[in-house]
């Protein structure tokens, strides 16, 4: 135990982290500054500034939590809950399930609107019920990771129509790969996390929040319990204040900071469209070996493609094949999709056309030998033919 640990270079193709570029990677060996060094408070800065361009906003208090997508999520949890509040929560996966959780845990009222998992929320229901409920936030979950679908958030700005609505939105999967368009949209608040679209590794959350977000948190009636995760004593830090709160890490931030840094360079539409192209492409290789996927086309994400797994095949054989004889990763599916779906990740560095014909190539060799008859179509041509 005492020897330098080796880890072997893995294919990350699951729901997260995913492989990281070696110029981020590279960020991880620079020297370490003091929290309060200017040069690191610089850093900061271009973060903030990276950030509300890849967010695509204007808020004052966009910056990283010191921990990984959860911290964000709860970050906005207990900042804008209080005590007895009812929050509308959205649900149709794993994710939407947890903020349900943590508004409970933070003392809040979780009004829930369900739809079954995979498939879209029914947003003349999320109006009905807001409607007919004294809540004024709402939380929702843009990509949700355990199905691969993708909730249209634009429609949620509708609920102002209603009342005066603080939107909450769970973007981890989504950012980086997908449009948020946080200001378009009148999101108040997000959380995503640094190891998916982003493309950095696992450890920090980035989230943004609302100048009508803000003053509802300045106005509480009591302080937010969480003294590590109080935004305001966060933003003292971040802001021109720079009053300390705890030690900021400074690798983790160098490592986002080339990574937002690479988004802009690619270009948002430009990563956009990469994501789409190679998602897509890869779609179109599974169902030529005569699989299907759980989501409806217009509601899949790009990021997270969820693969219903084929009946008499064993889930977690298959995948402990693809990571053993392929070095591949894949993700199996959680709650009550557990055995159900395996979900591919192609996100970050890791959505190219060389993954996707990496991974088909592999399932075209394993499926047969475990059971599943696969198309008489070539997966790779099919492919290679939509992904060009």
């Amino acid at each position: 135990m005492t020897q330098p640990f080796h880890p072997p270079q893995r294919i990350l193709l699951g729901p997260g982290p995913s492989n990281i570029d070696p110029r981020v990677l590279q960020a991880l060996v620079k020297p370490i500054l003091g929290y309060l060094d200017p040069l690191y408070l610089d850093c900061l800065d271009e973060i903030q500034s990276l950030l509300r361009s890849v967010f695509e906003t204007e808020n004052r208090v966009t910056l990283s939590v010191s921990g990984t997508g959860g911290s964000g999520m709860e970050a906005c949890i207990a900042n804008l809950v209080e005590d007895g509040e009812e929050v509308l929560v959205c649900v149709n996966g794993f994710f939407g399930q947890r903020l349900a959780e943590l508004v409970q845990r933070w003392g809040g009222k979780p009004i829930r609107v369900e739809a079954e998992w995979g498939q879209p929320l029914d947003m003349e229901r999320v109006r009905q019920v807001f409607k007919d409920c004294k809540a004024r936030l709402v939380t929702m979950v843009h990509a949700e990771t355990s199905t691969g679908m993708r909730q249209p958030i634009e429609e949620l700005r509708s609920l102002r129509d209603i009342r005066d609505a603080i939107l909450i939105v769970d973007t981890v999967t989504s950012l980086g790969a997908h449009p948020v368009r946080i200001d378009r949209n009148e999101i108040d608040a997000s959380y995503s996390c640094t190891q998916k679209g982003i493309g950095a590794p696992p450890g920090l959350s980035p989230v943004t929040f609302s100048e009508r977000a803000l003053e509802k948190i300045r106005s509480r009636k009591s302080v937010c319990r969480s003294w590590y995760l109080d935004v305001q004593l966060i933003d003292k830090y971040w802001s021109s204040e720079r009053v300390y709160h705890h030690t900021s890490p400074a690798l983790m931030n160098y490592a986002l900071r080339e990574a937002l840094a690479m988004i802009l360079e690619e270009g948002l539409e430009a990563r956009w469209r990469r994501h789409e192209r190679n998602s897509r492409a890869f779609v179109a290789g599974i169902e030529a070996m005569g699989l299907k996927m759980l989501v409806a086309p217009e509601h899949r994400l790009w990021t997270l493609n969820a693969v219903r797994i084929p009946e008499g095949v064993d889930d977690a054989r298959v995948r402990s094949r693809l990571l053993n004889e392929h070095n591949i990763e894949v993700g199996g599916g959680l709650g009550s999709l557990r055995g159900k779906i395996w979900r591919v990740g192609l996100m970050g560095a890791g959505s190219t056309e060389n993954n996707v014909l990496l991974l088909l190539s592999a399932l075209q060799k394993i499926l047969p030998q475990e059971g599943f008859r696969i198309g008489a179509s070539g997966a790779s041509a099919a492919a290679l033919a939509l992904g060009s």
